[in-house]
């Protein structure tokens, strides 16, 4: 019977799916975290972590600057934990400025997705979960781009003219909110591909408790704040006002000035929670510093993270091979190689004339344009 009532307690004191979202700004959930939104945070990260796994950083590749895997099979085959729980709806691009790039859509590269419950999942909880994920710097081209340190106005993001609007970095602006009409997919911006997709599916599920969570780290954390604040600003309105959007980011640079911030937290359906590492130089970037940092190492330290002055003690089981997944960080002795996901035989594969060649998609995961 005692067992029976500590179980039914620790149910009770649960946060509730709003209270994950921030609906309490998370009061009472961060020190010491709340395991249930540790877990959340995790999967958040896992989500980011798929962005950088899927992405055909090969200059050797005619598919250089794509999504090795099509929406179908996408969180299979980047081994999403939750893959079963999880449907892509729609890959987004974005849009390089440099000239010298030279990929399989000229100035196109895949920036994230957007994936949402399954029907048997939210049938379950009650709730149609929408994940929008951004992907971070991958490659030399895009720091061309988001090396623009100057503040511009948001004048885009906003629903009506402002004397004097709020300001945010001209480099995540560009990205977000350029389009490019000489590619086929990117006739719309990563701005303009989303809020026609967060549109179709408020509308589809308009009648399942949707929810929203923008996540995505260093430059996707940045793209994950802007269109937050965009989906509530230009389409969420459109739909009553009040579906929950929150942005779960990690390692996010500085998006905007003073004013903007202040615009982001007018809104009481708009919530915002950064992870950091005290070490990291991203967030106090620009212009200190530019560089690409894996979620492995940042993840590992969320799964056991007690607060400054505690112990370090995993309480979610990850493996400790994930830290190296796209860096190198853990020491020598535990004999994990730094980098280790990379395609089989880094994509080369036999063919019927006895040549070593690059292996082509298949027809699954070849990239389609979803908006024209």
């Amino acid at each position: 019977m005692e067992e029976n009532a500590t179980n039914a307690a620790a149910v009770a004191s649960e946060p509730s799916w709003p209270e994950l979202l921030g609906s309490n700004n998370w009061d009472g959930l961060l020190d010491p975290l709340n395991l249930t939104l540790r877990r959340f945070l995790l999967r958040c990260g896992d989500f980011c972590q798929c962005t950088y796994d899927a992405f055909d950083d090969d200059d050797n590749s005619p598919y250089a600057g794509s999504s090795r895997y099509g929406k179908a099979s996408f969180l299979h085959k980047v081994k999403f934990p939750f893959a079963s729980a999880y449907q892509v709806s729609s890959l987004l691009y974005a849009t390089s400025t440099d000239t010298l790039a030279a990929t399989w859509d000229y100035q196109t590269n895949f920036m994230g997705y957007v994936a949402t419950s399954t029907d048997a999942v939210t049938t379950l909880l009650g709730r149609r979960e929408i994940f929008v994920v951004w992907r971070g710097t991958k490659t030399s081209y895009e720091w061309i781009d988001v090396a623009h340190f100057d503040a511009v106005p948001a004048s885009p993001l906003l629903r009506s003219s402002a004397a004097s609007p709020p300001k945010v970095m001209d480099g995540w602006l560009k990205i977000y909110n350029s389009s490019n009409p000489n590619s086929k997919f990117m006739k719309l911006s990563a701005r303009a591909q989303l809020q026609k997709l967060i549109d179709q599916l408020l509308g589809q599920y308009k009648d399942e408790n949707p929810s929203i969570v923008v996540t995505g780290h260093s430059l996707g954390a940045a793209l994950a704040v802007l269109s937050a604040f965009d989906l509530v600003e230009n389409v969420v309105k459109d739909h009553g006002g009040e579906v929950p959007v929150t942005a779960i980011v990690f390692g996010c640079p500085r998006v905007g000035n003073d004013s903007f911030t202040e615009k982001l937290q007018a809104y009481p359906n708009l919530k915002i929670l950064h992870t950091k590492n005290l070490l990291d130089p991203i967030p106090h970037y620009p212009p200190e510093i530019l560089g690409y940092r894996g979620t492995g190492g940042m993840l590992h330290v969320v799964a056991g993270w007690h607060g400054e002055e505690g112990k370090f003690k995993v309480v979610v089981k990850r493996s400790l091979a994930l830290v190296n997944k796209s860096c190198a960080f853990l020491k020598e002795e535990y004999k994990i190689p730094g980098n280790w996901w990379v395609a089989e035989n880094r994509g080369m594969v036999l063919d019927d004339k006895g040549d070593w060649v690059l292996k082509p998609p298949l027809e699954e995961d070849l990239p389609v344009p979803e908006f024209t």
